[in-house]
């Protein structure tokens, strides 16, 4: 007997389904599984075997051949237990077949029988969806993130009996549904507040204008300025996501098995602040089984490099990539799998390995020739794709007992987010959403200054020492700095302002 059961794989951040075919005929007992299934998926035949059992059915002592198409896609995980559970069942006649192709089966069945929860649940559901299915059986632990999906029942099952009983109409599983709406209704509330940052006015700035934009951005000063302290609460000022964003950062977590519980939408922008010893393949994503690495996992949110010349250099060159194309690609032998990687770096780093050289009140114990080692190790390349660079300066004591309350993050926010909106505004069907994403071709278009401001432009260059890089640089700052005085142009004074955010170019133009 034959039977047809669909299941789910992944590849990258999209699932596709797997027709789990199963036939039993006469011959020396035996069972196989074939369509390229890893370790987990061929141990999956003693889980199965043993459930089987466990649930009360008959195990068939016959020749059992599984395959799993598409057979030219490698599949990995305990994802297809169930399915393969299910598809011996039904060719052995022990259920009906009819019906079988209106539902997905997922999940990892223990020994007992019980249903285990997966990763990667969330582009299963959105696989299923696509595919026209009408039901999706999953473990219970998973059903918030999969009832997410719109257009598709989610039927959260404990054990195989439970799923055999619904099939087989003794039971019904009973549809699981959240409330989408209240997960975007409420405002998103932050710990962290730029309230609580004291001084560091220009610093501020700059980093409002970076979230503005969506400009990656370093800051150099003297250990204690507050460098981490602000970065740290930048994601307090960024646009909330739109759906569509939530569902693709929420998919990124979801196959990384890093969802947290009873989370099925991450609706907050990500942060993460990984430490300066992390290889470069846990930066950027890979490994035997190509998981994504923490620039994916700061998709449209922010990538925090503390101590940025102690990263190492491969790190940091991995990053070029990426941080241009928002996107990160991995080959292997059999497959290559991309992932979104459309982030904000923000970096910090002290200007020496004393940290104080750019401080007047502090004396740098460093040479000319140990400065230049230390921030040598940030390439010309990888600043490149930096447009704004700020000198962070130690916070004044009258500052800190200063008793004038600060902006709060809400209220920055708001000019962030009407910022954004004209953005979007003026690159409708471009696909791009942020002014840090113009090219040289849409740079000419969109950022064009007068001759005052060309004027402006070339002292800049003569006095400063700026480089050649650092003109794409200036006018996309530029442009985002108009957008946030709601200027249809750019003006002299917007042009000065981003000019002032690449004078540590003089500090880097040697390294």
């Amino acid at each position: 007997m034959l039977s047809k059961v669909n299941s789910c794989g992944l590849s990258g951040i999209d699932g596709y389904v797997v027709k789990v075919e199963t036939d039993i005929s006469n011959g020396l007992p035996s069972f196989d599984i074939v369509g390229l299934g890893d370790a987990a998926v061929k141990e999956s035949k003693e889980r199965v075997r043993a459930a089987i059992r466990n649930t009360g059915l008959e195990f068939p002592v016959r020749k059992i051949t599984i395959n799993l198409s598409p057979a030219n896609l490698r599949k990995e995980g305990s994802a297809y237990d169930l399915a393969i559970a299910l598809g011996v069942v039904s060719a052995s006649e022990q259920i009906p077949h009819s019906g079988l192709n209106r539902y997905m089966f997922i999940g990892e069945l223990s020994l007992d029988g019980e249903i285990r929860p997966v990763a990667g649940i969330l582009p299963m559901a959105l696989a299923a969806r696509d595919e026209g299915i009408e039901y999706l059986v999953l473990p219970r632990e998973n059903a918030d993130e999969a009832a997410v999906v719109n257009d598709i029942k989610v039927l959260p099952a404990k054990n195989l009996s439970e799923v055999l009983n619904h099939l087989t109409g003794k039971t019904s599983i009973e549809r699981y549904t959240i409330d989408i709406d209240s997960l975007f209704g409420k405002n998103q509330e932050y710990e962290l507040d730029f309230a609580d940052v004291k001084g560091q006015e220009n610093v501020k700035r700059a980093l409002e204008v970076a979230a503005a934009g969506a400009h990656n951005c370093l800051m150099i000063g003297s250990p204690g300025s507050g460098k981490s302290m602000i970065a740290k609460r930048l994601p307090s000022i960024l646009p909330p996501l739109t759906f569509e964003e939530a569902l693709e950062v929420t998919k990124i977590y979801s196959i990384a098995g890093l969802l947290p519980p009873k989370t099925p939408l991450i609706t907050a922008r990500p942060f993460r602040s990984p430490h300066h010893t992390i290889s470069d393949i846990s930066l950027i994503g890979g490994g035997k089984v190509p998981k994504p690495g923490e620039i994916s996992l700061a998709h449209y949110g922010v990538l925090f490099l503390d101590e940025l010349p102690e990263f190492s250099k491969e790190a940091l060159e991995v990053l070029r990539q990426p941080l241009e194309d928002g996107c990160v690609t991995i080959s292997r032998i059999n497959s290559s799998l991309t992932y979104p990687a459309k982030t904000t770096l923000i970096c910090a780093a002290n200007p020496c390995k004393c940290g104080n050289f750019l401080d007047i009140s502090k004396p740098c114990t460093c040479t000319p020739r140990q400065i230049h080692q230390y921030m040598g190790k940030l390439s010309g390349p990888l600043l490149d794709r930096i447009d704004i660079q700020i000198e962070v300066a130690s916070v004044k004591f009258r500052d800190l007992e200063s008793s004038r309350e600060e902006e709060n993050s809400s209220v920055i926010r708001e000019r962030v987010i009407k910022a954004r909106k004209i953005q979007l505004k003026r690159y409708k069907g471009l696909n791009i959403y942020s002014n840090s994403q113009l090219h040289p071709a849409l740079i000419k278009k969109f950022c064009k200054i007068d001759s005052e401001g060309k004027e402006l432009l070339r002292n800049a260059f003569e006095k400063l020492g700026l480089s050649a890089r650092a003109h794409g640089r200036i006018l996309k700052v530029a442009r985002t700095i108009a957008d946030m005085d709601e200027s249809e142009n750019i003006q002299a004074h917007h042009l000065a302002e981003a000019i002032q955010y690449r004078s540590l170019d003089r500090m880097f133009r040697n390294c």
